[in-house]
Order: C-alpha cells, then sequence, then structure tokens
C-alpha cells in the first residue's frame, strides 16, 4: 500500500484488508486511490482530504473560494490537467500552488515542475470540488496559441508544428513517435521554440552533457542560456525533435538533417532547420531559424556605407560575371544576396538559384532544392539552369572544383553568377577559389566583385552610455589622426534592465565591398597570395572589414568592444 493508504487506515478510515483492495483496483484501473475511493463512496473526498493535509503536513484550501486565473491555468497542459486531476491555484514569486486530491503522487509534481519551469508547491484539495473546478477552469480557458500569441488564425500548439514532406526521407514509425509523444516533453520543446521566434533568435541549440542538459539560444549572434531541462530527458528531447522534423528516431550514431514547418497563421510560417550530431553523452540538435520575412530587406537597412553602396548596386547591374559574398557561418551572406536578388527580379529577366536549404521564398524565381541524397547537387542544377536561357544565376554555395568550374565557365559566357564562400576576407576568396583548381586566368577574368561581412549587434538607442577613451589607445585600436580630428563620442552598452539586459538591440552589417581592378587581376594572373591581393585592395582604398567596423564605433551605431569581439588588427 502507498503512503496515503497507510494513513488512511491509522485514521480508521478504511481496515487494512478494503484499502488493500482498493489499491490494486486502482492500479488495475490505472486511475488515483483517491480517485477510487471517492467514485466507490468508500471514504468521503473531505475526510481524504484531512487527513492527507494533517498526516502529511500540506496545506489545504477551498477551491471554491478561490478564483483562478487563466493565464496561469495554462501554463499546464489540458491532457495533464485531467489525467491527474490536479490545478494550478496561484503563484507567489518562483512557486507555483498547485492543487492536488493526492499530496503523495511526486511524479505528477516532478512533471509539474518541468512543465512549468517553476518550484511547485502542493495544496491539497478535496476530490470532488476539484474536479467541478477543473471543468469550470477548462471551459473558461482558451486552451488554443491564437490566444498567447495574439493570433485569431493560429490553431492549437501542438498543431502548428507540421513537417515539410520535401525535408526529409527517413520518417518515424507510428511506435517509435508514440513512444516520444510525452507531454512535458512536447509543449517543452514546442514552447522553446515559440520562445526562440519572440526572442528574434537565430539559432537554438539542445545540448546534452554529462551532468546536465542545457538549451541555449543565439540572438544577436551570441549564444545565451534559456533553460536546464532534466539530465534523464536527453534521448526524449532529441526523439521529439527527429520526430517533428522526419528524422531516423531509431537512428542515434550518425548526423541527420531535416526540417519543420511552424504555422503561425494561414498566411505566416517559419522554417526550422534541423541538424542533430551523436556526441559522447547524447544527440546535440541544433536548429536555423529560417525566416523569409525578415531576410526581406531593403539595401539601406544592411549598413553600408554610401560609396560601398555604390559598387555593390554598379556591380549587381553588370551583365555577366561574379558576384561572390563571403563570410562565416551565420553572418548574414544569403540575406546580401537575396537583396541583390530583390532588385533584380524584373519581369524580363530570367532567375535561377540552386540552394541548400532554399531559406526565401520569392515569387518570380526559379528557386531548386539541393539535395545530396537524391544526386541534385549544385553541379546538376548548374548544368540544368545553363539549358534553360538564365539571365541571372545564383549558386547557394561554391564548395567544390566542379561547381566552381561551371560557375565561372556561366560568367565568362554571359551571365551574371551570384554565389557564397567560407572565407575570413575578399582577398582570400581569390586564393581560395584557386586553391580549389580553378586556374587563375579563370578566376581573373570571370570575378566582379567580391563582398566580405560581419554582423555586429547595434546599441540600444535609449541605454547606451558615453565612454573616454584615450587618444593612444584609439590610435592602438587602428584609428588615423585624421580621424580623430573631428570630435565625437563613444558608446558603450547601458543597463537597460529587463527591456534590454545586453544594451544591444539587433544587428548590422561591416563591410569589405572589393571591385576586381585591372591591375588586381593582373596579379591574379601573376600568382599573387592573399597579401598581397590585401595590400593592392588598400592602396586602391578599400577599406577592410576591421576599417568598416570602426567607422561604425566611431558613428555610435557599436561599440567598439564589439568590433573587437568580432575583428582583429
Amino acid at each position: 500500500m502507498g503512503g496515503l493508504a497507510r494513513k488512511l487506515v491509522s485514521a480508521g478510515l478504511l481496515d487494512e484488508a478494503a484499502a488493500a483492495k482498493a489499491s490494486q483496483a486502482a492500479q488495475q484501473r490505472k486511475r488515483s486511490l483517491v480517485r477510487h475511493l471517492v467514485d466507490e463512496k468508500l471514504v468521503p473526498a473531505s475526510a481524504i482530504a484531512m487527513t492527507a493535509s494533517r498526516e502529511f503536513g500540506f496545506p489545504m484550501i477551498d477551491i471554491g473560494a478561490v478564483e483562478l486565473d487563466n493565464a496561469l491555468v495554462k501554463t499546464v497542459k489540458t491532457e495533464t490537467i485531467k489525467k491527474h486531476g490536479v490545478l494550478p491555484l496561484y503563484q507567489r514569486g518562483k512557486k507555483l500552488f498547485v492543487g492536488v486530491p493526492d499530496p503523495t503522487n511526486l511524479q505528477v509534481l516532478d512533471e509539474l515542475k518541468f512543465a512549468t519551469g517553476k518550484n511547485v508547491e502542493a495544496v491539497v484539495v478535496e476530490a470532488d470540488k476539484m474536479e467541478q473546478a477543473i471543468e469550470q477552469a477548462l471551459e473558461q480557458t482558451d486552451s488554443s496559441l491564437s490566444t498567447m500569441m495574439g493570433d485569431e488564425d493560429t490553431d492549437d500548439l501542438d498543431n502548428l508544428f507540421t513537417v515539410d514532406e520535401d525535408g526529409a526521407d527517413a520518417a518515424a514509425s507510428e511506435e517509435e513517435e508514440s513512444e516520444v509523444e510525452d507531454a512535458p516533453v512536447v509543449r517543452f520543446v514546442n514552447k522553446v521554440m515559440l520562445d526562440a521566434i519572440k526572442k528574434g533568435a537565430s539559432d537554438l541549440h539542445f545540448e546534452p552533457y554529462e551532468k546536465y542538459y542545457r538549451v541555449r539560444f543565439r540572438v544577436d549572434g551570441v549564444l545565451e542560456e534559456i533553460a536546464k531541462p532534466p539530465l534523464l530527458l536527453t534521448k526524449k528531447i532529441a526523439a521529439r525533435i527527429k520526430v517533428m522534423s522526419r528524422l531516423d528516431v531509431s537512428e542515434r550514431r550518425v548526423p541527420q538533417d531535416g526540417r519543420i514547418k511552424l504555422k503561425l497563421s494561414r498566411n505566416k510560417s517559419i522554417d526550422f532547420r534541423v541538424s542533430t550530431c551523436p556526441t559522447l553523452f547524447g544527440e546535440k540538435s541544433v536548429m536555423r531559424i529560417l525566416d523569409s520575412d525578415a531576410a526581406k530587406l531593403q539595401i539601406d537597412q544592411l549598413g553600408y556605407e554610401d560609396s560601398q553602396k555604390e559598387l555593390f548596386l554598379k556591380n549587381l547591374h553588370k551583365p555577366y560575371g561574379m558576384f561572390l559574398v563571403t563570410g562565416p557561418t551565420g553572418s548574414g551572406k544569403t540575406v546580401s544576396l537575396y537583396t541583390g536578388i530583390n532588385i533584380l527580379n524584373q519581369e524580363d529577366i530570367n532567375i535561377s538559384t540552386a540552394e541548400d536549404p532554399v531559406e526565401i521564398n520569392l515569387a518570380g524565381v526559379n528557386q531548386v532544392q539541393v539535395d545530396e541524397k537524391t544526386g541534385m547537387t549544385f553541379s546538376k542544377a548548374l548544368k540544368a539552369f545553363l539549358r534553360q536561357d538564365p539571365d541571372i544565376i545564383l549558386v547557394g554555395e561554391i564548395r567544390d572544383l566542379e561547381t566552381g568550374s561551371i560557375a565561372v565557365k556561366a560568367a565568362q559566357t554571359g551571365h551574371m553568377v551570384m554565389s557564397t564562400l567560407h572565407t575570413n576576407d575578399a582577398p582570400q576568396t581569390l586564393t581560395r577559389l584557386q586553391d580549389m583548381g580553378i586556374q587563375a586566368f579563370a578566376v581573373a577574368t570571370s570575378v566582379n566583385l567580391i563582398t566580405a561581412q560581419r554582423l555586429v549587434r547595434r546599441l540600444h538607442p535609449d541605454y547606451k552610455k558615453v565612454v573616454d577613451i584615450p587618444k593612444k589607445a584609439l590610435l592602438a585600436e587602428g584609428y588615423t589622426e585624421e580621424d580623430l580630428q573631428t570630435p565625437f563620442e563613444f558608446y558603450e552598452p547601458g543597463d537597460g534592465g529587463l527591456d534590454c539586459p545586453s544594451g544591444y538591440k539587433g544587428r548590422v552589417g561591416i563591410y569589405q565591398v572589393m571591385p576586381i581592378s585591372d591591375a588586381m587581376r593582373r596579379l591574379i594572373i601573376e600568382g599573387a597570395n592573399a597579401v598581397q591581393l590585401a595590400d593592392r585592395s588598400n592602396s586602391e582604398g578599400i577599406p577592410d572589414i576591421r576599417r568598416s567596423g570602426l567607422m561604425k564605433a566611431k558613428e555610435g551605431v557599436t561599440s567598439l568592444s564589439e568590433i573587437n569581439r568580432l575583428t582583429v588588427e
């Protein structure tokens, strides 16, 4: 017998045989002992509640006298409330007081603690009154996400997450899927994804370690920890993410890639690109948020200086050649390319793109999803494009010699080719293409412009504060005497409290926009290295990324410490 049954026997409310029989019958019918005793009229609900309160030291309350908070009730899933017969009553600080008929059911309390993220305290409530209160509370509570998000078109929370049928081939079986449909885990993962969207995060990291599990968001380029779910849920969270992205739940030894579609309304959806990777202590899952609307920016919003913007637009409208954007993952390369595509997207121009994945959907642009599994590679897509009368071709990334060679030939034969590479600056891009195996002459005659970029955090205009930096220190950072002739102020992030704890809000680009001059073409053909090409670029007055960042700090857009975080002298 459980603890409550023994206390009822000690209080003289049941004899030992009846208590044992009731416990066994409750287990067989898969319901709580309290519910069984009340339904079978073996012990009055009020007597059970008073005994539990007195014997175990929990407070008892008349739930009929409590005015329930609908918002608080929503913090616990409807299925959990119905299944366990519990109800959130009130909150004091970080403590959530929950009405329960049986306070000895520690499993329920632990489940509620995880589902709500709060410290849960039990309050004893009579079982019959609790049943009535639950019915009334659920009638008054609209459990749809439309209320939570202020969107009338939004479906129920659990139905928001639908799978992009083209996202992955390996689907979980019904049996595997049922194993991970653990209500607290489902709700936790869904809530984390929605919170990430609300906070403007670009990536979500679900990370298992030996002694703890954590979830982090990348907001404005910086990772921050937002939750530490119990370590024992490592496999369940990974499995839930796999089910949502239609990956093989049973395969835990190799990395997998998938996709999740979140429907916010009939006309608004956000995609998540999912990657799983086995680590020492479980599978790490990373989600990249692909928000098409957020990426459709105007060129003036990107942060180009006037001279850089002029070079960007001039080379964008050339009839042929290569227009390359370079930088690390998450530096905004795709946004820059699509800003150009938006400008060029006219009725009389045929634009085709090959991407992995297609992050931004644009009407009027022929977009192809690269999929190595089916054999649709960048090079195959490029070959197909060249047979379809293209004007502009966008290649998501030049990764190998075959793709690079086809792209170069297309640029040399009357097509504008736009693409990205992963290099640190613009001059290194020229040598990187040659390292792939593309001939120096082909590189020199095909590339028109290279833009290297980073994203730095903007200072919040309401919370930035002036800092005094000695002239000697500024000269050491890279400013010239000429830069410092005109008085100006440097700013650092201030304390924005809960409104803006970091002092930063949003991001802006810093760029090195390098056109390929005739002198630079000669150097490429002569076999110049990246250092020689960089020296030539400097002599032509092309500022590097750090110089662009220093100007942003001088203008008060960002801080000098932020520039130092992302660039080196």
